[in-house]
């Protein structure tokens, strides 16, 4: 304490000074332009205020009071509050929006207006990032169009088990050594194939994202057939040979599928028109699952010449249709067989009709009509080897019959016990 005689000082006045009430006319005014009082709380009423928030700043008791952290805010005619609190002008003048968690700061609308949390997206889209060894497509990992793409363990092991050129082979390490690729790549290999051992992502690149299971393979085009060679050397391989002619296929699916079926069964080949149908495609390899390594495609101008070719080589038509009036199970397969399936919604076209000598159906007895082109493929390849397999074991029956006699007392004879009349 400052001594009682001693003289007064100046600069403090010694007039006390008023008494201010929070809230009444008698209070200080507002300062005007948004200037607010802030943080360290540097006004503080006598009486009659609001208490003190911790972090400071005066708050009065209610209504138009001053904020801690927000600014001043006009009682009316200003912009509309936010959530996120703290005075806001109608255009963007650098205020950061709290609400956003990138690092980008605040971007105005286009007009100039401010966004919902939601609908921020940043100035530029980031480059995804790219992983060890995959990169992009180069020139010498791509695949070019005169190339076919094969991809799928079973697909890419055919055709490394039948030797088939291979210019480039991308595997994942698990594949890689696996013992059952192990040799087989380092043959491709040795053949002059380049082997990229990548990762999952850069298989999904180079297939797009089709089922790779850790491989894929860039062979050369595939080697479709000439149909009259075919056809020879299939009546050169067997006497009953069975050929399958896809009108209309577009689903190369159902073309793979109808290929792993009839190599599967014991087809002879299958013949594609070039127009209005798949060809072979690295789809179509997949589903078939090898089936094109072991089976012959030809791929025609005209179906319709196709089929009469195979007439003129003792072949016969059946064309498979849900209208014909003849089951498939009463038909005698009983000479070469050129069996012609159609796609599931058209079916086979009014000339490839006209060219079949039998329409054939198969018996359905429930609600659906009509079967995918691939299943009725299957049921009618089956039940012509059937047929074919029943007749050979007649055929065998009979001849054994000839061959062993039995006589009155139901004794077996051997052929030496039987004297010839």
């Amino acid at each position: 304490m400052p001594p009682e005689n001693s003289p007064p000082n100046p600069k403090r006045s010694s007039v006390p000074p008023p008494k201010k009430v929070s809230g009444g006319q008698g209070s200080k005014p507002r300062p005007k332009g948004g200037s607010a009082y802030r943080g360290s709380g540097s006004y503080r009423p006598d009486d009659g205020g609001a208490d003190r928030r911790e972090k400071g700043g005066y708050r009065p008791d209610q209504g138009n009071g001053y904020r801690d952290k927000g600014g001043y805010r006009p009682e009316d005619g200003g912009s509309p509050r936010r959530e996120g609190g703290g005075y806001r002008p109608d255009k963007g003048s650098g205020y950061r929006d709290r609400g956003y968690r990138d690092k980008g700061g605040y971007r105005p609308a286009k007009g100039n207006g401010y966004r919902d949390k939601g609908d921020y997206r940043p100035a530029a889209a980031l480059p995804k990032p790219v992983p060890k060894n995959s990169g992009t497509a180069s020139p010498e990992s791509s695949v070019p169009e005169d190339s076919d793409l094969i991809y799928g363990r079973h697909a890419v092991e055919a055709a490394l088990q039948n030797h088939r050129a291979l210019n480039r082979v991308w595997v994942n390490a698990r594949i890689r050594y696996d013992p059952r690729f192990l040799s087989l790549i380092d043959e491709a290999k040795a053949n002059g194939a380049v082997i990229d051992e990548v990762d999952t992502k850069r298989l999904n690149q180079i297939t797009e994202g089709a089922n790779h299971q850790g491989i894929a393979a860039q062979a050369a085009s595939h080697d479709y057939q000439d149909l009259d060679t075919m056809i020879e050397t299939a009546l050169a391989a067997t006497k009953m040979p069975v050929f399958i002619a896809a009108d209309g296929i577009t689903d190369p699916h159902n073309l793979g599928a109808i290929v792993r079926t009839a190599e599967a069964l014991g087809a002879q080949g299958i013949v594609i028109p070039q127009r209005r149908a798949v060809g072979i495609t690295s789809t179509v390899a997949k589903v078939a699952a090898g089936g094109l390594e072991h089976l012959p495609v030809a791929r025609v101008v005209n179906l319709k010449r196709a089929l009469e070719s195979f007439k003129e080589k003792g072949f016969w038509i059946y064309g498979l249709s849900s209208e014909a009036s003849q089951p498939l199970h009463r038909t005698p397969f009983d000479r070469p067989t050129v069996i012609v399936v159609g796609a599931e919604g058209s079916g086979l076209s009014l000339t490839v009709q006209q060219s079949c000598d039998v329409l054939v159906s198969i018996p359905l007895r429930g609600n659906i009509p009509s079967l995918n082109a691939s299943v009725a493929t299957g049921m009618a390849l089956y039940e012509i080897y059937r047929h074919q397999w029943v007749t050979q074991l007649e055929v065998s029956t009979l001849q054994n019959q000839r061959q062993h006699r039995i006589n009155k007392q139901g004794h077996l004879l051997l052929p030496s016990d039987v004297s010839e009349p």
